[in-house]
């Protein structure tokens, strides 16, 4: 017996054979080095198809430039969205190192069906010149448009599982109830993004390389290789891992509060169904009842999570979902469920508020690459292919991620006495500020680059302009360092701030809102279209020549958005208040 005392568990984990995981033996930093080495080869796979794949779209697919940017923008999009079924299936009822595998599995099986696609000539329309051939380059149709679709949203199916599950499996392995734990927590979430750089790095310059000199179908095979080893990798840290057990549906949890609050709204408040718990002033602190502590979360100690007698005074109508007697005894809800969909409410205008800085990073994957595709790629006797420019800010993040961790957050913990440092919401409204001033110079830089093409008289000429690519990198620059400082930032409030039973699903939105940026760019690329387009006027983003596009209108619009962006995000900002804080 004594023997057993002293094995001390984590309450609410398990190991990868489902038996109580152990305090000393699982979790903690090594167990999270596996899921930061799974993201490096993850991310290479993903970035090195999405880099490169409006060229590949555009010149073997023979799609136009809008066209190609729009199919890409939409693939990125959904394999990010779907990052919310990830984060859903985590939460409710399988645990995120299963959801790991099976989307690894996915991903992997949709490389091997783009590979045989490129491999296979007659898997693609024929070849074709568009500057010389009297007849239109034929867009990829029928079966074979079938089989490149099918092959990439399996992929964005695989990558959305490994998005909405990999980082929250990393950030479980460290115990929130310690100081100690929750800095290494947030380490673990900056060199998460520097490892997601890693990745980038390989993928857009060796891989691309590859792809533009030595045919993709190798580009597509280097991929399918990456995530084929990144499998047992991650099956190596096993016996490290700390597992959370699955608290069930979280979507089930919030609309039984909406609709129970709605539903006791509507009949009014009466004395035999009297809303529960409507004390003005803070109850005294008597135990709470049987049927709350079996709702509470199971993780001990955690410092964010503590039992709650009362529903608050912020959202009042969601209150009423607590009732003496509910309408419907299914509709039955605690005071911590009212609390957790709450925060739930409490944390969407920050995750609206960044959809805008997505957008604007979406172009780095399509226009900027057709820019530089238009310009001098050369550095000495070296042909940059123009899908390696998101070196650049690749390079960045990887220089200030380790940075802003050893240097600048200890000296903000210093400086401000407190854990944080530099709180999540600062960190993500530095990089919407940086966004601004990224498309500000995306657009002077394109004027720029229109004005060298017209003075050497290359507006209708295929051949590249005197001008080089790097001024393309400036863009670039603003816009990764704008990544780096909102997608770190993202990732940790919302596993942070979100209740424990709902944790992976709120960390999804990080992705969800990279999904719904790229989607957006989608939908003002065509409404910029459609207002520009009347009368005699060409639409600003139409044709298969870019340097006809006004391509730096469209960049001051996004500018314009991205401020006004700002000064939404601030309201929200200012108006939030930290759980710990409460």
């Amino acid at each position: 017996m004594e023997v057993e005392n002293q094995v001390d568990t984590w309450e609410g984990y398990v190991d990868w054979r489902h038996k109580p995981a152990v305090r000393g033996r699982h979790g903690g930093m090594l167990a999270a080095s596996f899921v930061l080495v799974v993201e490096v080869l993850e991310n290479l796979a993903f970035l090195a198809n999405a880099s490169n794949l409006v060229l590949y779209m555009a010149e073997y697919m023979h799609f136009t430039p809008s066209n190609a940017a729009n199919s890409v923008t939409n693939f990125m999009g959904t394999a990010f969205l779907l990052a919310l079924l990830g984060g859903f299936l985590s939460d409710a009822f399988f645990i995120s190192y299963l959801i790991y595998l099976i989307s690894a599995v996915l991903e992997l099986l949709g490389l091997v069906i783009l590979t045989v696609q490129a491999q296979s000539p007659s898997l693609k329309p024929p070849p074709c010149n568009a500057e010389t051939s009297t007849t239109p380059c034929q867009q990829v149709g029928g079966s074979k448009a079938a089989m490149l679709f099918i092959g990439l949203y399996t992929v964005a199916l695989g990558v959305g599982g490994i998005k909405g599950s990999l980082p929250v499996h990393g950030a479980e392995q460290f115990d929130e109830s310690t100081p100690q734990g929750r800095k290494q927590r947030s380490t673990f979430f900056n060199y998460f993004v520097f490892c997601l750089s890693c990745g980038g790095l390989i993928a857009v310059t060796f891989v691309v390389w590859i792809e533009d000199n030595k045919g993709w179908q190798w580009g597509f095979v280097l991929c399918t290789i990456a995530i084929l080893v990144s499998i047992p990798i991650f099956l190596a840290g096993s016996c490290f891992y700390r597992n959370k057990i699955p608290c069930g549906s979280p979507l089930t949890t919030i609309c039984k509060v909406l609709l129970a609050a709605i539903l006791n709204s509507c009949l009014g408040r009466s004395s035999s169904n009297a809303i529960a718990s409507t004390a003005t002033s803070p109850p005294p602190p008597t135990r709470i009842s049987k049927e709350e502590e079996e709702s509470e979360d199971e993780e001990p100690n955690t410092k964010a999570i503590e039992p709650v007698a009362s529903p608050s005074k912020s959202l009042k109508f969601l209150n009423r979902a607590v009732a003496k007697r509910p309408v419907l005894n299914a509709l039955h809800c605690t005071t911590q469920q009212v609390e957790d969909v709450k925060i739930v409410i409490k944390i969407l205008p920050i995750f609206a508020c960044t959809i805008m800085l997505n957008c604007c990073l979406a172009q780095l994957s399509t226009f900027s690459v057709q820019q530089s595709a238009t310009m001098d790629t050369r550095v000495g006797s070296l042909t940059v292919p123009p899908a390696s420019l998101p070196i650049f800010p690749i390079v960045f993040i990887m220089i200030l991620a380790p940075v802003y961790d050893h240097l600048i957050i200890p000296f903000a913990r210093k400086v401000t006495k407190s854990e944080m440092g530099i709180s999540h919401l600062q960190r993500i409204g530095v990089g919407l500020f940086l966004s601004i001033v990224a498309m500000a110079i995306a657009a002077l830089v394109e004027i720029k680059r229109k004005r060298v093409a017209t003075e050497n008289g290359l507006l209708d000429s295929p051949n590249p302009l005197p001008i080089s690519f790097f001024w393309i990198a400036f863009q670039y620059l603003f816009l990764g360092s704008a990544d780096l400082f909102t997608l770190a930032g993202l990732l940790e409030f919302f596993f942070t701030e979100a209740p424990s039973r709902m944790r992976s699903l709120a960390t999804s939105l990080s992705w969800a809102s990279l999904a719904v940026g790229y989607y957006l760019s989608t939908v003002i690329v065509s409404i910029v279209n459609s207002v520009t387009g009347h009368s005699k006027h060409q639409p600003w983003l139409s044709g298969t020549n870019l340097n006809h596009y006004h391509l730096e209108r469209f960049y001051w619009v996004m500018c314009v958005l991205s401020g006004l962006n700002f000064l939404h995000y601030l309201f929200w900002a200012n108006r939030y208040k930290y759980r710990s804080k409460r």
